[in-house]
């Protein structure tokens, strides 16, 4: 894990979820993923939409021409923990499908304008996860 990750998550943790610096007054959640090859768990901080019962992250990796690990990691293992605030629970990832991705997306770039940033930096379509609790 990055020293930056590691940081924010701290600071997450320490402050019933909210964090400054670059995240400040960003909705941001922690996902905990099994590495794809490694099988080894994976913690990211990444800035959510809440919609309806479910939380939507975007794959964004800042506009990079490629996917973030997490993203290949849910690929792989769509089973997931998430922590908001204060609250831990298991959730289930899924990949948004058009026209559905859309949609979402553009609810988070009104929400966090660097996301228009972030796709017209990259030609590939940036993917879009909805993670449900699981019952």
């Amino acid at each position: 894990m990055s020293d930056f990750n590691k940081q924010i998550i701290e600071e997450f943790r320490a402050n019933g979820g909210k964090v400054g610096g670059f995240f400040e007054g960003a909705t941001l959640l922690l996902l905990h993923t099994i590495g794809a090859k490694s099988g080894l768990e994976r913690i990211n901080p990444v800035v959510y939409l809440a919609n309806s019962n479910r939380y939507v992250v975007i794959a964004s990796k800042a506009g990079a021409d490629t996917h973030p690990d997490w993203y290949h990691n849910i690929v792989a293992n769509p089973e997931v923990t998430v922590e908001v605030g204060s609250e831990t629970f298991a959730a289930l990832a899924s990949i948004a499908a058009e026209p559905e991705r859309t949609e979402l997306y553009e609810k988070m770039e009104a929400r966090h304008t660097g996301f228009t940033e972030y796709k017209n930096k990259t030609t590939r379509v940036i993917p879009v996860i909805t993670l449900s609790a699981k019952s």
